[in-house]
């Protein structure tokens, strides 16, 4: 594969995962703890945020939340496999 094509893995510890979703929300409770779990266990840093303070979130994922990205680029959304999460942080 051509260097230019291939990208360069990075270390688990320099990925943000961000989690979209809103309170009372029972997927994005799951989703949560999936999250925080993985991340915990990989060193990844994650955040939160909710579609219920930002309209452009909102607009862009109201469909889907709960939404996981990981820096910045969608992982998944609804449900969060916890093994699918570890292989795309590269653990």
């Amino acid at each position: 594969m051509s260097p230019l094509l291939r990208r360069a893995k990075k270390n688990p510890g320099e990925r943000v995962v961000t989690l979209i979703g809103k309170s009372g929300c029972h997927l994005c409770d799951d989703a949560r703890e999936v999250v925080s779990r993985v991340c915990g266990e990989v060193g990844a840093g994650w955040e939160e945020k909710s579609i219920e303070e930002d309209a452009e979130l909102y607009r862009e994922y109201w469909e889907q939340i709960p939404v996981v990205l990981i820096d910045g680029e969608q992982h998944t959304f609804w449900r969060v496999d916890a093994d699918r999460l570890r292989r795309a942080l590269g653990a």
